[in-house]
This record gives C-alpha cells, sequence and structure tokens, in this order.
C-alpha cells in the first residue's frame, strides 16, 4: 500500500528527522505509548498521520489494522522493513486521499505544531473519520509559565525549539481549536510536573488528548 512521491518538503523532513537522533526514538514515549493504547483499545482501522518510522506506532499495532501516514518516505521505509506495517505518502496541507468515514481512530502525536494549515488538516481529519471514530494526539504547548518567563528574561520565544514548529497553542486556544471540529474527551499534562495536572493553563507544557466526532 506504499506509495512514492517525493516533494521538497518531504526531502527536508527526511533531513530533519536523521537531525538529533530522531529516528528510533519518540518523545516521553512510555508515558504517550499508555494513554494512546488505552485509549484507542483493539479492533481498529488506525491511520497515523506523521508516525515516521513507526517507533510510537508499535505500541498500539497488536489487534489494529494501522496504516502509517507521512511525507517522510524514508522514515516509513524503515516502519514497513521493522513492523511491517502499511505506509502511504501524504501531504497534511492539502486533501487527504482517503474516501469518507475511513477510519476509526486517527493518531495526531507531537505533529499539529508542524502545521502551517491546521483547519485544512482538520477539516480532513473531521471527513476521514467514522462516525464516533477518535483523534488522538499530543502537542507541546506554548504562553505557559515558563515560556513567559523565558520572554521576561530577553530572550525568545521556545528559543531552543524544533525550527519546524509553525503553531503555539495556548491550553485554552487548543480546546477552542478542537471543539471546531470534534468533542474534546480527555486532555492530560504529560510535561509540567504536578503543578501542570493541577493548573494546566499555567503550567502544562506537552499535552495529551483524546477527541471523538459525533456518532
Amino acid at each position: 500500500m506504499s506509495e512514492k512521491r517525493l516533494t521538497n518538503v518531504g526531502d527536508l523532513y527526511s533531513e530533519h528527522h536523521k537531525t538529533g537522533k530522531r529516528l528510533g526514538r519518540s518523545f516521553m514515549e512510555d508515558v504517550r505509548s499508555e494513554l494512546f493504547k488505552n485509549w484507542i483499545g483493539t479492533g481498529k482501522d488506525i491511520l497515523d498521520l506523521g508516525g515516521r518510522d513507526g517507533t510510537m506506532t508499535r505500541h498500539f499495532l497488536e489487534g489494529n489494522r494501522v496504516v502509517i501516514g507521512d511525507i517522510d518516505v524514508e522514515a516509513m521505509a524503515r516502519a514497513q522493513q521493522d513492523y511491517g506495517v502499511d505506509t502511504i505518502e501524504v501531504d497534511l496541507n492539502q486533501a487527504l486521499q482517503f474516501e469518507d468515514e475511513s477510519f476509526d481512530v486517527i493518531v495526531l502525536a507531537e505533529v499539529l505544531e508542524h502545521l502551517p494549515y491546521p483547519k485544512v488538516t482538520f477539516g480532513e481529519i473531521q471527513r476521514i473519520l467514522r462516525p464516533g471514530g477518535m483523534l488522538v494526539g499530543s502537542i507541546p504547548l506554548a504562553y505557559h509559565l515558563k515560556d513567559r518567563w523565558q520572554v521576561l528574561r530577553g530572550r525568545k520565544l521556545w528559543v531552543n525549539a524544533d525550527p519546524t514548529h509553525v503553531q503555539f497553542f495556548k491550553y485554552n486556544e487548543l480546546l477552542e481549536f478542537f471543539e471546531n471540529y470534534l468533542r474534546v474527551e480527555d486532555v492530560i499534562s504529560i510535561k509540567g510536573g504536578k503543578k501542570a495536572e493541577w493548573f494546566p493553563k499555567l503550567f502544562a507544557r506537552d499535552v495529551a488528548f483524546c477527541c471523538k466526532k459525533a456518532a
């Protein structure tokens, strides 16, 4: 089920994923994998958008039918080789090549922050999810207290951030964005410590989320 359609953006991400030893690693893998597995369950048709080399995908493969969609064809080749998962090249800035209501679950893990046109992507996610279908994922947040302190110290916002990040959501803004497309079921702080669990609007630095499409 694999396609190959090289693009400049695809080449960019292929090179980007090779830097900093990003392949074979996944941010907070233990924490996120447990959350995703619990939310997803089994017996599902899953599309993992931005699944790269399958490092996170492997945790919810068992008992499910999974396709990775990504623009980095080299990373997906590793997913095919290592985990036998189906892959397809996708450009998340355009209409996706799937029929309406094709999937029970879509995974968007540490991807939303990279999307220049998130409204396009979420319109497509809403279209290809089945009624009652689920979106699970995670995203780093911006404008929490640590970011604000950086600015007060005269440093640029997210001075050490990934240069491919183009979206910077506050906690409330993220939930409001989701609600335009899907119903928010759960949002869990995964970075920021105990204070982030109690006061996510102020301290959460990365969150995992579960949203559902109306049945």
